[in-house]
């Protein structure tokens, strides 16, 4: 199970949204090893707020850690690089066999590959799942 440290900072109508202290990619070494933090800072220049389920009642401005199912990751790389990577040459390996091997049709081909995979993606991550985030515990110092 995947935790982070994030703040409750909104509730309404049963949806709970916190917002996820990014400054470092992992808690091992907060930020100063592996460069990690500055990759988050290059691409994650603004706060993003994610909604979780709230099973301890947590109120707006407490500090929760929120939990991930096992295997949630690796399910969201799956679907982010490996199926538009799979379709993509799938799809230019059927041009290059339909077309005789023509540049034109299979990058055609790969390029609607990437596309279809990250449409699929985009279809799949947005019903809904029973692996949604989840507060675990009030954080304490």
């Amino acid at each position: 199970m995947l935790e982070t440290r994030a703040v409750v900072v909104r509730k309404e109508a049963g949806v709970t949204l916190v917002r996820a202290d990014g400054a470092s990619g992992c808690s091992v070494c907060e930020g100063k090893g592996c460069g990690s933090s500055k990759v988050t800072q290059l691409f994650c220049n603004k706060p993003r707020e994610f909604q979780v389920e709230n099973r301890i009642n947590a109120a707006v401005g407490d500090e929760v850690i929120v939990a991930t199912v096992d295997g949630t990751v690796l399910r969201g790389i799956s679907l982010v690089y490996l199926l538009p990577l799979a379709l993509m040459f799938a799809a230019a390996t059927l041009a290059s066999v339909w077309s005789g091997g023509q540049d034109g049709y299979v990058a055609a081909g790969a390029l609607s590959g990437v596309v279809a995979g990250f449409a699929i993606a985009k279809w799949i991550s947005i019903r809904p799942s029973r692996q949604q985030p989840y507060i675990t515990r009030l954080f304490i110092e």
